[in-house]
Parts: C-alpha cells; structure tokens; sequence
C-alpha cells in the first residue's frame, strides 16, 4: 500500500477541518481528512443550513475536495468531532467513502484502525454495476 500512513497528520488535518465547520444549528462540528493514493491530503467539515436537509457532511465536503484537486483514490481517512474525538461516518458517509476507496483503505475507528471492508461489510459498489452490464 505504499508508505505507512501517517495518523497524526491526518487527525490535526482533520481538527483543522473541525474548526472550519458551519454548525450553528447542531452545534455539533466535524472535521474529516483522508489521505490519498499519490500522497496528497484531502479534507472537509460539515457545513449545515437552515433547511436541515441540505446540510453537508464532513465526508461530503472532502470528497468534493478529492476531486476539485484531481481526483483519485483514498487510502486513510480519520474523523473527529467538536472535542477531536474519533468520529465513525454514518451508514451514508460510508457508503460515499467506499466509492472512492482505494484497495485495502484504512479508517481511525473508535475501536482503532480498520479496514473499509471492516466498517461496511458486503457493500455495493461500481464493480456490482460492471456485473450486471
């Protein structure tokens, strides 16, 4: 998978993150950072609205990021809440984040690092749609 993974910089990419996060109706701010197959970090917050419907997640708002400045694969990605905390991504945010995964991805867990097949087992993704064609 190439250089190890340096969590650290991940977690103070992703506090940083945190701290630019529009949450003015949950008071409830997320910061997220994932490194990239070719080195590069990506990052997003979440960014809410008054119709709460369209507020953007953190996982949202990095894989804007990832594709804004070229694209490509993740490798490692790590979440934290409004105390920096590990923040696991909901069902949804996994889901977005297996689409963009590169093999063997690895996520900061509340129980340590994992794999994506590990935070989100039998998912459905792109090679399903192959499958069927």
């Amino acid at each position: 998978m190439g250089n190890p993974v340096d969590w650290p910089a991940l977690e103070a990419a992703a506090v940083d993150a945190m701290r630019k996060a529009y949450a003015p109706y949950s008071k409830f701010p997320v910061g997220a950072a994932a490194l990239t197959g070719n080195g590069r970090i990506v990052s997003g917050c979440n960014v809410e609205n008054a119709s709460y419907g369209l507020t953007l997640c953190a996982e949202c708002a990095l894989v804007g990021n990832l594709q804004m400045t070229g694209g490509g694969s993740l490798r490692a990605f790590y979440c934290v809440d409004g105390n920096g905390n590990v923040l696991m991504p909901c069902g949804r945010c996994r889901q977005l984040l297996y689409e963009f995964r590169a093999p063997d991805m690895e996520l900061m867990t509340t129980q340590g690092i994992k794999t994506m097949d590990q935070v989100l087992p039998d998912a459905f993704g792109p090679e399903h749609l192959e499958e069927t064609r």
